[in-house]
């Protein structure tokens, strides 16, 4: 043998043996230097008992215990929820949950509330809706109206007159105070809903622990953390234990909500009458109380953004249905015969639940021209198949 061929041949045979140690490294859990240079983790040898043929399919059960490290800053809270979330949404034990719907008599609120219970009851009916539990229509009038026959109602009695200040939402939490001391509810959890809310699917109980409740993109608490601290002050903890929600839709623990509600309802009382306050939460000041309220309380809420969506005429909008169980249509929907959005504008095509202050929209609404999005093209169609089937529709029952 040449020098050459001599030379290739300890080439050959060094490689091997670097390759074969390297792989008997791997197998009996070792790891190289490069490897434990660089921070990698180790490559550990399968345990015996997983090598047991069909160990994976059967045999028996092994319960383990999960244990989560976490802080207690805002991001590790929001990631906690999260995770508990997914991991309790497989099923298990019935959970009904009670729909309480606030209303007032007038018009505007009567044809809302007959087209939420028409699909309540729809959605109720399906194999899915089995956790849609009890509804009543919590009636803040003081007195009952022409549709105690149609809608399950409960009557209570509003503010004072003139504590509201005219604004009418003033009556929700003193509404749910009076219904929760008087009323027998069989369900351990309430979903507290609005008339302009419309089931597309059947809703389960989204609450676990905590209660379950939608984030609004407008109610921002971390904003006005000079205003918070008024209601919320600085040794209860952190502005970001008040969550960026409202009351609705939220499901909670009938037995959470009797203690929150009061709390609720002052904390309402207090913002409105300091007129800063007034003045920068606006129409959304009850949302903003309940929130303060609910942290006062030590109780903070799941996040579900497939809770629903909101119509609007504004960005940031929802266009398509996806997986969301409510149709909030708060605003007014615009559109020119192209199907483009006017924004602020009166449109070609329009659907607003505002322009129906007096009456209820006609049956059978003109449904969106093509290009509309699909959220706003169920909406008119749901409110069109709510109208064709319930009685005295027209003449404003």
């Amino acid at each position: 043998m040449n020098a050459a061929a001599a030379r290739k041949l300890l080439v050959a045979a060094g490689a091997f043996v670097i390759s074969y140690s390297l792989m008997a490294m791997v197998l009996r859990g070792g790891e190289t230097a490069a490897a434990a240079a660089a921070g990698r983790d180790p490559v550990v040898a399968m345990p015996e008992w997983m090598r047991v043929a069909g160990a994976a399919g059967g045999g028996q059960r092994r319960p383990f215990h999960v244990a989560l490290t976490a802080t207690d800053a805002a991001y590790s809270r929001w990631q906690c929820r999260r995770m508990r979330v997914a991991g309790a949404a497989g099923g298990g034990q019935r959970r009904p949950f009670h729909v309480a719907l606030t209303a007032s008599e007038d018009a505007y609120s009567r044809w809302q509330s007959r087209v939420m219970y028409y699909w309540y009851k729809r959605m109720q009916a399906r194999p899915e809706g089995a956790e849609m539990g009890g509804f009543t229509r919590v009636l803040h009038s003081g007195r009952p109206d022409g549709l105690m026959g149609e809608i399950p109602t409960f009557v209570v009695d509003p503010l004072p007159a003139g504590k509201d200040h005219g604004y009418v939402v003033l009556n929700r939490p003193w509404a749910f105070v009076q219904w929760l001391e008087k009323a027998k509810i069989e369900e351990e959890y309430i979903l507290m809903a609005e008339p302009d809310h419309i089931f597309v699917k059947p809703l389960p109980n989204l609450a676990r622990d905590d209660p379950a409740a939608f984030p609004f993109f407008y109610i921002t608490p971390s904003e006005h953390e000079n205003i918070i601290r008024k209601y919320y002050p600085k040794e209860r903890g952190p502005v970001t234990n008040v969550d960026p929600i409202g009351n609705s839709p939220v499901i909670i623990k009938k037995a959470l909500l009797q203690k929150i509600a009061p709390t609720w309802m002052n904390v309402s009382l207090q913002m409105k009458e300091d007129q800063e306050t007034d003045k920068t939460f606006g129409w959304v000041l009850e949302m903003y109380a309940y929130a303060v309220a609910s942290a006062l309380h030590g109780v903070q809420h799941i996040l579900r953004k497939d809770f629903m969506i909101q119509v609007l005429y504004l960005p940031p909008f929802d266009t398509e249905l996806g997986n969301t169980f409510i149709i909030h249509y708060t605003y007014g929907c615009d559109y020119t015969l192209k199907g483009v959005l006017t924004y602020g504008k009166i449109g070609e095509w329009r659907f607003d639940k505002r322009s129906y202050q007096d009456r209820p929209p006609p049956r059978n609404h003109t449904l969106p021209p093509p290009g509309v999005p699909e959220s706003v093209v169920t909406l008119v169609k749901m409110v069109n198949e709510a109208s064709a089937n319930l009685p005295g529709w027209d003449d404003g029952r």
